[in-house]
């Protein structure tokens, strides 16, 4: 990124994780940047902080895979401090006869092969196709996506660039890539394997942060997007950022502090100024205001237009398509307490406890709780993902006890401010769901911290809880996220830019929006 703007104001709304990344390039190019947080700490959704006496875990956003390595080496985060210790076990999943399915990288064929000899050979199959695509969505996560309605020489230099990766696919892998983002998950995953357990397995990054079944067409696309990431250089596989997601927001910090930026928190802003089509600034709750050229929304793209600008700055077109922008993750955060570690009954293997322990045996399972939600507002049998940090980090617990993170789903953003009354209840039956799994487990129960989706909206301005900042399905992905012209970051007021998970490439953290946004303000 050159330095040519330098020099020139840049205000950034929300220091979740992208915000900051946008920041820190920003700095590092010469911008003078100031960063205005609602909540009392910086990094969004990716934070650290104490949710009982003497224990803290990562609050919202629990592990980490997505988050770029070029953005880790650009910004120098391991320089200040960051350090990611993959899993041992990727994933865990108790089943109901005593047994388990566990999935512990490079050794998955071998335990379908328990399950059936049929489906080891799919897995290879499958495997190779997942292979031969993702380079292609890879370069397309790296791009600014074209501008379907004013394509410049730039946009279609981008399209040839796909065109010519996508061409090196054979008839077969170009197929499976449109069956991704075309058929439900649970349907594709039937046509390839017979064992109840690894659908589930698969099925499983389908419906994370997605208020939808498995059988919901159009989500295919969610099987690849989890499996995009790396840690330490080894793809595809899951770890913890050391001290919690936090310390992956204060790297962040400190790289963008070294330049220049300057943060403020307890700062919510209220409002956009504008004036004869040019930002001129911003102005928070308390009435204080902040001059700039250049504002970047780091916030859900259905806040900046609805909420953030003026009636008189945003066409009618654009207020209704954000008023029908698709949110809604259907996720509950659980922060655990434990007094010490839950205990499995029947097969377990090593290390076990430091996966990803998926409660959600079967498509079906996921399915029912899916339904159930839609129905009651919440499933009595959720999904639920427990992951117990602090057997890879002592920092997060007094010595001999735990923290677990629970991940679970589904539960209505419909209810909106019901879940005040009603989230007693849900968590109970998140508990019970988990004691069924693992007997005595309440017994270990010292405090909890719990976060409904009304929770996640008031809290972190994650709207109807949607971690991604809007469904990752295809009409608001790539060229239409967050809609058709809007997607190379700059929006329709000159000197106003979207750097959050709205953006392209979505949700998870990656940091990818941010670092395209920086990349389209400096260019």
């Amino acid at each position: 990124m050159s330095k040519k703007s330098a020099g020139r104001k840049t205000v950034i709304i929300g220091g979740g994780h992208n915000g900051l990344v946008c920041a820190a390039y920003l700095a590092k190019a010469g911008r003078d940047v100031e960063v205005l947080e609602k909540r009392h700490v910086l990094g969004g959704a990716a934070v650290t902080e104490e949710f009982f006496p003497g224990f803290r875990n990562s609050v919202c956003s629990y592990t980490v895979s997505l988050l770029h390595p070029k953005i880790i080496n650009d910004l120098n985060l391991c320089a200040h401090g960051l350090r990611i210790v993959p899993r041992r076990v990727n994933n865990f999943l108790p089943l109901a006869n005593g047994d388990s399915f566990t999935a512990t990288a490079g050794e998955l064929a071998k335990e379908v092969c328990r399950f059936s000899s049929k489906d080891a050979q799919a897995l290879h199959e499958y495997d190779d196709f997942l292979a031969a695509v993702m380079p292609v969505v890879k370069e397309i996560m790296l791009m600014t996506p074209p501008d379907l309605e004013r394509a410049g020489f730039s946009d279609l230099l981008s399209l040839f660039r796909l065109s010519r990766h996508f061409s090196s696919l054979s008839r077969q892998q170009k197929q499976f890539l449109f069956t991704l983002f075309s058929r439900s998950a649970g349907e594709i995953l039937d046509d390839f394997f017979e064992t109840p357990a690894l659908k589930s397995l698969l099925g499983f990054d389908a419906i994370v942060g997605n208020f939808v079944s498995p059988y919901t067409p159009g989500n295919g696309y969610n099987l690849l997007h989890h499996l995009l990431g790396e840690v330490n250089g080894e793809g595809g596989r899951w770890g913890h950022a050391i001290g919690g997601m936090g310390a992956i927001s204060d790297a962040i910090i400190a790289e963008g502090a070294l330049h220049g930026a300057r943060y403020h928190t307890n700062a919510a802003v209220s409002r956009i100024i504008a004036e004869g089509g040019k930002v001129k600034g911003v102005v928070t709750q308390d009435g204080k205001l902040f001059e700039a050229d250049t504002v970047v929304a780091n916030v859900n793209p259905a806040i900046l237009f609805l909420n953030l600008l003026d009636e008189d700055c945003v066409s009618e077109e654009l207020k209704s398509h954000f008023r029908q922008y698709k949110c809604g993750s259907g996720a509950f955060r659980l922060n655990v307490a434990l007094s010490g570690l839950p205990a499995y009954a029947g097969r377990t293997c090593a290390h076990w406890q430091e996966a990803g322990i998926i409660i959600a045996p079967s498509l079906d399972y996921m399915d029912r709780a899916w339904q159930s939600a839609r129905n009651a507002g919440w499933s009595e049998q959720p999904v639920v993902e427990m992951l117990i940090p602090s057997l890879i980090d002592d920092s997060l617990a007094p010595s001999g006890s735990h923290v677990a993170s629970l991940f679970c789903q589904h539960f209505s953003p419909a209810l909106g401010q019901n879940w005040e009354t009603s989230k007693e209840a849900a968590v109970a039956d998140i508990l019970a769901t988990v004691e069924n799994v693992f007997p005595g487990f309440g017994q270990l129960i010292l405090g909890i911290q719990s976060l409904s989706p009304w929770d996640l909206e008031q809290q972190f301005s994650l709207v109807a809880g949607d971690i991604f900042h809007g469904r990752l399905s295809l009409e608001q992905l790539f060229t239409a996220r967050p809609a058709i012209g809007l997607a190379q970051y700059k929006m329709p007021l000159t000197g106003l830019y979207l750097c959050g998970s709205g953006a392209h490439p979505g949700g998870g953290v990656s940091g990818l929006p941010g670092h395209h946004a920086a990349r389209a303000i400096l260019n």
